[in-house]
């Protein structure tokens, strides 16, 4: 009994400090009607891909969700840390911020349950493994309420969550401007088009969006030879190859992102975009001093930011300060019922709006600075 006890004090502590740093643990969270795009999903994304095309065993924990968070501290006590959890928790602010979602759907009731998934790959000791993972959660049963605590298996592959998207992703027309994926050929009609070679890997953006599309032809309008383009929450980077191919300079792009750094990179190399035609740099330009430095002052022709309505908002009167005497700001991502609140945004920064355009309920906002 004083080994149970023991044990489960120390796994109290542990779920103390992990309370607190829960967001430096790899989770994918996911619910009937969303999926969480962010921190905590990207970590476990990139840790998946290292293995590409391996089979996985499955275990799937039911509990309680009230102690979704302990029984991940016990899990990552024997050695799992990579955890995805399927519940019908309602999203947290914190959770809302980092999804390119603004207006989110009501969900379905919480029903207090909560099924953790987490993967061993095929030679893994899984009886040595699991015995511990039974003998933790029996330990942790004298102290915590965690429900049924029963444990299934199944057999998956990582090709499975990698690559099935690709079946809905084909290639398109953006008005003239043709989008391929890498793994489709260039029909022989379309080879004198201008074709842009998108792979939007673990960042966001692959043309398909009306938002990303209804910046896309502004790009069109107000590009010229040489200009210096600022494009922020760069993603798959598909704005700032847009924008090279339409005869742009240069492009820096900024991402709170990680992922966006190699999906970047693998679209340059498929656009045949020189490396030192984009920049891209990680972090938040809104509040970073640093990065606002390393971007630069009063050097941008025009500033690109497909984000939220409610990013819009604190970022329009920072990038003023980046954009040149004449420069244009493009925005989009907002929801038409948001299209007022980013109007005066653009209003109250000192900017004189050019031009409102829509496509289905959304809404892209250009402004000049005069």
């Amino acid at each position: 009994m004083k080994q149970k006890q023991e044990r489960g004090e120390k796994c109290l502590f542990l779920f103390l400090r992990y309370s607190c740093i829960l967001k430096e643990v790899p989770v994918f969270r996911e619910t009937e009607n969303r999926q969480q795009t962010g921190t905590k999903i990207r970590k476990c994304v990139y840790s998946i891909r290292r293995y590409r095309n391996m089979k996985w065993n499955r275990f799937t924990l039911k509990t309680k969700t009230e102690a979704e968070d302990i029984v991940i501290c016990t899990l990552a006590e024997v050695g799992i840390e990579g955890v995805e959890i399927q519940d019908k928790q309602p999203l947290t602010d914190e959770d809302k911020a980092q999804m390119f979602v603004d207006i989110m759907p009501e969900g379905p009731a919480d029903d207090g349950i909560a099924y953790l998934n987490f993967y061993l790959e095929e030679d893994a000791d899984t009886e040595a493994i699991l015995k511990d993972v039974k003998t933790a959660l029996e330990d942790l049963r004298s102290f915590v309420d965690i429900g049924e605590a029963t444990i299934t298996e199944s057999q998956t592959e990582d090709k499975d969550w990698i690559n099935n998207w690709k079946q809905y992703f084909h290639q398109f027309y953006v008005d003239d401007i043709l989008i391929v994926p890498s793994w489709e050929e260039v029909k022989a009609e379309d080879k004198d088009k201008m074709i842009l070679h998108i792979d939007p890997g673990t960042a966001f953006g692959t043309g398909m969006h009306e938002t990303t599309q209804l910046v896309i032809r502004q790009l069109k309008k107000f590009v010229k030879p040489g200009m210096e383009i600022l494009d922020v929450g760069t993603g798959s980077g598909i704005l700032g190859i847009v924008a090279l191919k339409l005869g742009a300079g240069h492009v820096v792009g900024t991402d709170l992102d990680p992922c966006a750094v190699p999906a970047v990179s693998e679209n340059k190399e498929a656009n045949q975009i020189e490396e030192k035609s984009f920049d891209m740099m990680i972090g938040n330009i809104i509040n970073d001093k640093e990065v606002q430095d390393q971007v630069g002052y009063e050097k941008y022709d025009i500033v690109t930011a497909n984000i939220l309505a409610d990013v819009l908002v604190p970022l329009t009167p920072v990038i003023v300060a980046q954009m040149k005497k004449g420069a244009y700001y493009i925005t989009s991502g907002i929801l038409d019922v948001k299209e007022d609140v980013v109007v005066q945004a653009v209003k109250d920064a000192g900017l004189t709006l050019v031009e409102v355009t829509h496509q289905g309920e959304w809404v892209s906002v250009t402004a000049r600075k005069d």
